[in-house]
């Protein structure tokens, strides 16, 4: 069984190129296009990991990040954020709201494929 990644971004171009190289790279992809449904996913879905857009209708990245953090069933779940965000105002809140990596927007797939492979200790 692939792991499996839950995508979080509401950018349609973001969730194909992931899902085509994600899936390259050997894992299945679920999708997410805001912070509402995002949590909703992780409980259905049951994720492996979680690719964390910050700029989200619906409830934004760090909302999520909270939401996931206080839900047993969803906190050890680990989250890369990938995120067009200011890095040098944003990337140590992500970590400090529980993040594994972030990844600046626009990022090369490599990059973000090896802070995945990170997260899952791979």
């Amino acid at each position: 069984m692939p792991t499996k990644i839950l995508v979080v971004d509401d950018d349609k171009d973001i969730q194909r190129l992931l899902a085509l190289r994600l899936g390259e790279a050997g894992y299945e992809t679920v999708f997410a296009s805001d912070g509402v449904s995002a949590i909703s996913s992780a409980r259905r879905q049951h994720p492996d990991l979680i690719v964390l857009d910050l700029g989200l209708p619906a409830g934004d990245g760090f909302t999520v990040l909270e939401r996931l953090h206080a839900m047993p069933a969803l906190s050890m779940i680990p989250v890369v954020v990938a995120s067009a965000r200011d890095p040098l105002l944003f990337r140590e809140r992500a970590l400090a709201s529980g993040a594994r990596s972030f990844v600046e927007k626009p990022f090369k797939v490599e990059k973000l494929i090896a802070a995945v492979n990170a997260a899952l200790g791979e």
